[in-house]
């Protein structure tokens, strides 16, 4: 294996994650911001899966994949922000290489399973909008569960496959990673030899988890501006509009900051552009769901309250 050749070759124990070391001014911020973002990553997306487990009214195909999404983020984000948080606060910036190579295959399983759970909870939303009468009947427990398997089998395949493709790769001593985690795009950039078939796979890849979801997500959104604008209560009209509105908002967010990494030229953007991109799918996004799915709903927040008012 190339990766492994080349740490066995040297006296390093891993990689250096040089990360914003560029901006010793700005790491103490950094800290201080991301750690409050974290805790909040933590309480919001514990309190959305605690909270969809012990109600029974949210006991839904909706909170049912809500509750996956908020699972995702707790594991994604716990896979990424403690070792950062080390990083900022200590000069020695150093992951080892089985730090690295778990760090690899974790947090890209668990973000290509994020793309595919988000398109399938457009599904979800398309037919509770535009096929309300056959809901139930459409999204059945079983048909729930098939589909939240299928998106965390396609995370694992894709991970075993890209991670180990990347792993392959020689690195000729180069362990200066100037990133903040070990992805995938960062560690293909440190290669010595040829890397177009990575490269290749790497676009086929982010077609696949990127390009095709964003693309049903979008088409399963006209059908439902559709129906939402046939509705003829206000009231109706009012709720399904924030429902859906809540999820698009998500997926803008995820989607476009990590199609920014992915699939634009390396050489088209900056080192520090990529940095802060990736700040913001691994540390805003996680954050941001709890509150975009749950502050305007009122049905959680009721949920909420009485769970609170049990356990006092």
């Amino acid at each position: 294996m190339g990766i492994v050749r080349s740490i066995n070759e040297s006296n390093l124990a891993g990689f250096i994650l040089l990360g914003f070391s560029d901006h010793p001014q700005l790491q103490k911020i950094l800290f201080v911001v991301i750690l409050i973002f974290y805790l909040l990553t933590i309480f919001g997306n514990t309190a959305i899966i605690v909270v969809s487990h012990l109600e029974s009214k949210l006991h839904t195909p909706m909170y049912f994949f809500l509750s996956h999404l908020s699972f995702l983020d707790l594991c994604f984000t716990s896979s990424i922000i403690p070792q950062l948080l080390v990083n900022l606060c200590f000069p020695r910036k150093i992951i080892t290489f089985g730090g690295c190579v778990v760090q690899l295959y974790v947090s890209l399983a668990l973000g290509s399973t994020e793309c595919v759970l988000l398109a399938v909870m457009s599904y979800d939303r398309y037919v509770a909008v535009c096929r309300p009468l056959h809901y139930t009947v459409l999204m059945h427990s079983c048909l729930c569960r098939t589909l939240a398997s299928m998106a965390w089998l396609s995370g694992i395949a894709t991970t075993l496959i890209q991670s180990t493709l990347t792993l392959q790769l020689p690195l000729c001593g180069n362990h200066r990673v100037d990133h903040f985690f070990c992805e995938v795009p960062v560690l293909i950039s440190l290669a010595c030899v040829d890397t177009t078939f990575n490269e290749a796979e790497l676009f086929v890849a982010s077609i696949l988890f990127l390009i095709v979801p964003v693309s049903f997500i979008l088409v399963s959104y006209g059908y439902i501006a559709q129906a939402v604008l046939r509705i003829k209560s206000a009231t109706g009209r009012q709720k399904a509009f924030g429902t859906c509105s809540s999820h698009l908002m998500v997926v803008i967010i995820f989607y476009g900051t990590i199609i920014f990494m992915y699939l634009q030229p390396s050489k088209s953007r900056s080192k520090d552009q990529g940095k802060f991109v990736s700040l913001f799918y691994t540390v805003v996004t996680p954050m941001l769901n709890p509150l975009i799915y749950t502050l305007r709903n009122k049905d959680f927040k009721a949920a909420l309250k009485k769970v609170l008012k049990k356990s006092l």
